[in-house]
């Protein structure tokens, strides 16, 4: 085995050609018979050559695996990036879509959605309590009149009622903007009673043309009332002491916890009775001749509807769909009636329906009906 080339140094040379030659000791290749500079130069060359040689891989596995692993572990993580903000982004639009449903319901106050400009009747709903605040009130139901007067389809303004009664002041707003409007667009106006038209309604009612009830609806209730609670004697029989400071005579005068003197009652009746007359000179003006007055016409009493119709209250038996068919000669109706949107509705119910429910459970100031 020739460890050296012939471009080495001479010496090198003399050692191939001496290992060439037989060895006298009869043991070729001996290791003794080697010079040790030419076998530490061997094993240099044999370690040079073994780290020359590439590292073996590991059993079973292909070249590139590890690329293949961490490119398998990156997409796995951008697709669960990707689905995360997918999630973020619906979650986000869903919020936006559901705000924008809210705004465009809210600007939506509930008014009628029909063609309205082919000949129809004109119909606005009076139901509950006739105050301010409610779906009574008379900014809701003025706001729904003008808009059904305004129509030019609308032959005729029906107004259908179903109320115990409420605010005279309502009502009186709601009653002389029913004369302005018919003095205005020359349109009839009808007003149908269902269950009850009692009170503040009945108020309002009698600034239509012609009033139609069932026979068995309740009717009138022509008076006023103010009612309140006294806690005077109750507190005496428990100790308690109302301590009360006024700028006044009279600042306090109503409240629940002081006694009521002889001249506040009498102050107090006669503003009712004020009240009270207003409310008899507009039924007296909107049934003239019509009206059967008796001494408990005004008295507060209430009625039937056929005891109304007898009684001048009322003019005849009828429904919606009758008075729309056979006295307007238009079948189409056409709602008015304006509501609150749906965000009111959703914070009455869930807010400040509860708040005013239990103020007005406990009211004790008297309240004018």
């Amino acid at each position: 085995m020739a460890l050296c080339t012939g471009i080495l140094h001479p010496t090198c040379n003399r050692l191939n050609s001496d290992m060439t030659e037989p060895n006298p000791s009869g043991n070729p290749g001996s290791e003794e018979n080697v010079p040790p500079a030419l076998a530490e130069s061997s094993q240099g060359a044999i370690k040079s050559e073994a780290s020359a040689k590439p590292a073996p891989t590991d059993a079973g596995m292909p070249d590139g695996w590890e690329r293949a692993t961490l490119e398998t572990l990156a997409l796995a993580a951008l697709t669960e990036q990707r689905q995360a903000r997918r999630w973020r982004n619906g979650i986000r639009l869903a919020w936006l879509a559901f705000l924008v449903a809210l705004v465009w319901l809210g600007m939506d106050r509930g008014a009628g959605t029909a063609d309205t400009s082919t000949p129809h009747t004109a119909l606005v709903k009076i139901e509950g309590e006739i105050a301010s605040g409610s779906e009574a009130s008379a900014e809701l139901i003025v706001s729904a009149m003008r808009g059904a007067f305004e129509d030019k389809g609308a032959q005729a303004v029906v107004l259908l009622i179903n109320s115990p009664g409420g605010s005279p002041v309502q009502a009186g707003i709601i009653n002389d903007e029913i004369h302005r409007l018919k003095a205005l667009h020359h349109k009839p106006v009808y007003a149908v009673v269902e269950e009850t038209c009692a009170s503040a309604a009945y108020y309002i009612a009698v600034g239509a043309d012609k009033i139609f009830v069932d026979k068995a609806s309740v009717v009138g209730s022509i008076g006023v009332l103010m009612d309140g609670f006294g806690f005077t004697g109750l507190m005496d029989k428990l100790g308690i002491e109302r301590r009360l400071m006024t700028a006044g005579e009279n600042k306090g005068f109503m409240d629940p916890f002081s006694p009521q003197t002889e001249k506040q009652r009498v102050f107090a009746q006669a503003m009712l009775d004020q009240i009270h007359q207003q409310f008899i000179d507009v039924v007296k003006k909107g049934r003239g001749d019509r009206l059967k007055e008796t001494p408990e016409t005004f008295s507060g009493l209430f009625w039937t509807g056929q005891q109304a119709i007898d009684k001048g209250l009322a003019d005849q038996l009828g429904n919606l769909d009758y008075v729309a068919r056979e006295v307007v000669k238009a079948e189409d109706l056409v709602d008015y009636t304006r509501k609150d949107n749906v965000a009111e509705r959703l914070v009455k119910r869930f807010g400040a329906a509860i708040g005013e429910g239990s103020v007005h459970a406990l009211r004790l100031a008297p309240t004018l009906r």
